[in-house]
């Protein structure tokens, strides 16, 4: 192999392994509080895809349902019915909506205890009959 070669081969490799090397999940510290109220169940109208700071996109599928299951200063928390929702990035983490009015704010991380905003809040495509 000549010196080109080998350089190019170097740049490669080195190249795959910045690509392999994913963002880690942005989080900070959170305690999952109980419901004060009743909170109803969210079910998707549609498909919702969510970018991730980690440069993933994860989709909350259509029909899935969600049930209210505690809440953080940021918004109620809704675990997923009968399916698990995971977000990715160094990491795979389980993961709960966090929501306020009508729209994502971020995710709870029911195993690590942790909270992990998105850039922006996004709307959600509520089923009308469900929604409150």
């Amino acid at each position: 192999m000549t010196v080109t070669g080998s350089r190019m081969l170097c740049a490669l490799m080195f190249a795959a392994l910045l690509v392999a090397c994913a963002a880690e999940v942005p989080v900070t510290p959170a305690t999952l509080l109980p419901l004060v109220g009743a909170a109803p169940d969210l079910v998707m109208q549609s498909d919702l895809p969510i970018r991730l700071s980690t440069g993933y996109t994860r989709t909350v599928p259509a029909a899935s349902r969600w049930q209210a299951v505690g809440a953080l200063p940021q918004g109620t928390v809704y675990r997923p019915v009968d399916s698990v929702f995971a977000v990715e990035g160094r990491q795979v983490h389980e993961a709960y909506l966090v929501v306020r009015g009508t729209s994502v704010q971020g995710f709870f991380l029911p195993g690590e205890g942790h909270y992990s905003a998105l850039s922006s809040s996004i709307p959600l495509p509520l089923d009308t009959g469900v929604q409150r």
